[in-house]
């Protein structure tokens, strides 16, 4: 399989565009202390565009992604960028 994602320039004023693969679901949930994220493939793509995002040297430090408030089930997820550029 081969999958191309457009991922645009992180830009200080308008932060990071983040797209959503249309019929994504997502679920994540935390057990015991370990944390599982399920997902279908629409789902895996937008996090993989999400990662990306997040990957580029311009993302300051600390940058951080808040999922909680998306359409994912039982999600309180953040993901933080910790490059240290």
């Amino acid at each position: 399989m081969k999958e191309s994602l457009n991922i645009p320039d992180y830009s200080p004023n308008m932060g990071m565009a983040l797209k959503w693969e249309d019929g994504y679901q997502i679920k994540v949930s935390s057990e015991s202390g370990i944390i599982s994220i399920e997902a279908n493939k629409e789902g895996l793509i937008s996090l993989a565009n999400h990662f990306l995002n997040l990957a580029q040297d311009a993302v300051p430090t600390g940058r951080r992604l808040n999922l909680s408030n998306l359409k994912m089930e039982l999600c309180n997820l953040k993901i933080i960028n910790m490059n240290h550029n």
